[in-house]
């Protein structure tokens, strides 16, 4: 493959940064036909996976199916690099299990830089971006376009910044410190300054991650073996799923008392505790000095021994994210079953980096203060692949919508985990790493990972980001989940009902699914329907009848949230004239300006009663 070259540099999109949420924001513009150029230090660099080679987990294996079914390319790219393929919370219900994929770090990032490299209306420019093009007259806040470290100006219709940890990131490995915006990697410095000198507020964040070791030197037989799932479930709907593959072996270990005593008696080291970092860290997936200290009780941590790749022998060290110093963090390694004699080929290290708290967006992604400006990703406050790519996704699709004149394309918290993302960044805002949980989603009974396709693969289409042939494909499997609704409703079956006396009734193979109270004495008909119409449908469909008496109890509440999400506020409402509004309220929604009513009710500190008002102001 070789670079595209540039031919002039007029852009309708311009995107900054060539992470995940980069890639998605870029395939998305170029895809809906606008011509796009992805502009990145490095295109080696392209579609790297800064920390774990994983992609999916609970609740992010719900947003990479979203992403999927809307013509995202992060599924896919996980099932052509993936060397080991789970689902979590099996012993759960299926609206909690989740898939999880380790890949080969190297293949992923050659696969992302394949599909863009081959994307048509895509243009590469290497470089960095210092500065934005605004209009002269200093009332517009637009924003034009951006200039380069070397001066270059490249113009555009509308320009998304997807800087993932780069801006004026700085490296903590112990006291010592590196400006830099991942390891070996070149900080971006100036682009924050300018951002922030427009009126947009800016935060300091940190991320860590642990060091990498040498597999030959692990003694994985004192370890325990995680193996995959046999068929590998597979996330994207392209994959052929017949396609087998040898799977690669995980192992977890523990720390233990020793270890402990180490990072304690060494904690004036860390940068965490001596205060050389003022960046807020994720309180979900703390470093190894925070676990110590925070559960002192706990007698070990688990961790996961987890392969980078085929034809490497470098492993990563889940659960133990660490800015102690090296020489600190090889002695704690060395106390840890299976790694006594192992040898350390990169340490761990914290990273702080420049953000944008997140109510400064619209739910488009689109900057609230300067206009045809787009964030998504890590400067929105958030951390994981998933969670970044689920925001390019739908800054990319907004971006090309607007400078066609089209109406917005937003998804709803009842409709999807994205939906869910999105509203709690602009409504609630973050001072910490955001992470997706499905206890955030209050309709995860619906939000599943199966019915992705079913809940969103339309919007997907209509927005040009899904092949025909593909959509077809997608009807005749609707069409074939109807004919077996219908099989189910037709077939009867005898059941013992243990809730009455355990009499004996024949009822409908549809409602042998849908109560768990009852035991099937004829199971025939569903080994039957498995067989002519296949395990994955199946399943699908008895999904759907399991959940369908909670679902439509929840539809109410959610009927009700949508009207109030369709009341529309003025962006420009002066909230502090509006009688009977409390000062803390009117103040809260002037920060947040909230798009609509029902994003005004979700904003903490905002009570029914200043909902009141604000209805009766939306009345007159």
């Amino acid at each position: 493959m070789v670079l595209k070259m540039k031919t002039n540099f007029d852009f309708e999109i311009i995107v900054i940064g060539g992470g995940h949420a980069g890639i998605e924001a870029a395939l998305a513009s170029a895809r809906m036909g606008c011509r796009t150029a992805l502009i990145t230090m490095t295109k080696d660099a392209i579609g790297r996976m800064s920390c774990n080679p994983a992609i999916g987990g609970l609740a992010k294996g719900q947003l990479v199916m979203e992403i999927d079914a809307l013509g995202g390319e992060m599924g896919y790219a996980t099932d052509i690099a993936g060397i080991q393929f789970r689902i979590l919370n099996r012993s759960n219900g299926p609206a909690v299990q989740s898939h999880r994929a380790q890949c080969d770090r190297a293949l992923y990032s050659r696969q992302m830089i394949s599909v863009i490299l081959n994307q048509p209306n895509l243009e590469i420019i290497e470089g960095e971006v210092v500065d934005l093009l605004m209009p002269k007259d200093s009332a517009d806040m637009t924003c034009n376009g951006v200039v380069l470290a070397n001066n270059e100006k490249i113009s555009s219709d509308a320009v998304i910044i997807t800087s993932g940890t780069f801006l004026n990131g700085l490296i903590h490995i112990g006291l010592k410190k590196l400006i830099a915006g991942r390891i070996n990697e070149p900080a971006a410095i100036g682009l924050s300054q300018k951002l922030c000198s427009l009126g947009i507020k800016s935060g300091r964040l940190k991320t860590g991650t642990p060091p990498r070791l040498n597999g030959e030197t692990i003694d994985f037989s004192k370890c325990e073996i995680q193996p995959g799932d046999e068929p590998p479930p597979y996330f994207s709907f392209r994959t052929d799923k017949s396609k087998h593959i040898t799977q690669s072996n995980c192992h977890l270990t523990y720390t233990n008392l020793k270890t402990h005593e180490i990072i304690k008696d060494n904690l004036q080291l860390s940068p965490m505790y001596s205060g050389a970092i003022r960046g807020i860290g994720p309180r979900y997936c703390p470093s190894i000095e925070d676990k110590v200290v925070r559960f002192e009780d706990r007698l070990h941590h688990q961790l996961f021994l987890e392969p980078e790749g085929l034809h490497t022998n470098e492993y990563y060290l889940n659960g133990f994210s660490s800015s102690l110093p090296e020489e600190i963090q090889f002695q704690a390694l060395q106390t840890i079953k299976g790694l006594e004699n192992v040898e350390m080929t990169r340490p761990g290290y914290a990273i702080e980096y420049d953000f944008f708290p997140p109510h400064q967006v619209f739910s488009t992604m689109e900057s609230k203060i300067v206009s045809n400006l787009y964030f998504a990703g890590q400067v929105n406050g958030t951390s994981g692949y998933e969670e970044a790519a689920a925001q390019g996704l739908i800054a990319g699709i907004n971006a090309v919508l607007k400078t066609k004149n089209m109406p917005t394309f937003s998804l709803s918290r009842s409709e999807s985990y994205i939906g869910v993302l999105i509203d709690d960044l602009v409504t609630k805002s973050t001072l910490e790493p955001y992470r997706m949980f499905t206890s955030r989603a209050e309709h995860r009974l619906f939000l599943r990972e199966d019915n992705a396709r079913d809940r969103l693969f339309e919007k997907g289409h209509s927005l040009g980001l899904i092949k025909r042939s593909d959509y077809f494909r997608f009807k005749e499997e609707l069409s074939q989940k109807e004919k077996l609704s219908e099989i189910f409703r037709q077939g009867r079956i005898k059941i013992i009902d243990l809730y009455k006396g355990g009499n004996q009734k024949t009822i409908s193979a549809y409602d042998g699914l849908k109560n768990p109270k009852i035991v099937p004495l004829d199971h025939i008909i569903y080994r039957e329907a498995i067989v002519q119409f296949g395990k994955e449908l199946f399943e699908k469909l008895s999904n759907d009848i399991r959940y369908d008496g909670y679902i439509k109890r929840q539809s109410s509440q959610a009927e009700r949230q949508r009207k109030l999400d369709s009341l529309q506020l003025p962006i420009s409402m002066n909230y502090k004239l509006l009688s009977g509004l409390k000062r803390e309220a009117a103040e809260k929604l002037t920060s947040f300006k909230p798009e609509t009513l029902g994003q005004a009710s979700r904003i903490s500190g905002i009570t029914p009663s200043d909902i009141s008002v604000l209805m009766v102001y939306l009345k007159h």
